[in-house]
């Protein structure tokens, strides 16, 4: 993965504010890269237990958390429910999608 698409990621996560969440296909169209949704993915999962980035903001096309039915994926819920975001049913309201 080039590093510049890493940085642009990293960036870009950086600048999803609380209570938004984006699509990893989101990401990928803004770091110049259309179609590189799971390569968003990829750079998500290598981020450090300690990082500060927001990965739990990001979200699949269907607004739904990666990988429902496991421990990560109940994390992702409540720390984004901890910063007010709603869900209809088990998807994120789409009030909550970022629009930067």
């Amino acid at each position: 993965m080039p590093p510049e698409f890493v940085i642009a990621i990293h960036h870009l996560l950086s600048r999803i504010p609380a209570g938004s969440v984006a699509t990893y296909g989101l990401l990928a169209d803004l770091a110049g890269y259309p179609g590189y949704a799971r390569h968003v993915g990829k750079v998500l999962s290598m981020l450090p237990d300690d990082s500060r980035l927001p990965w739990y903001r990001v979200v699949r096309a269907d607004l739904t958390v990666s990988r429902p039915g496991t421990d990560n994926a109940t994390r992702q819920m409540r720390l984004l429910l901890a910063e007010n975001v709603r869900f209809k049913g088990a998807r994120v309201s789409s009030a909550h999608v970022w629009a930067p």
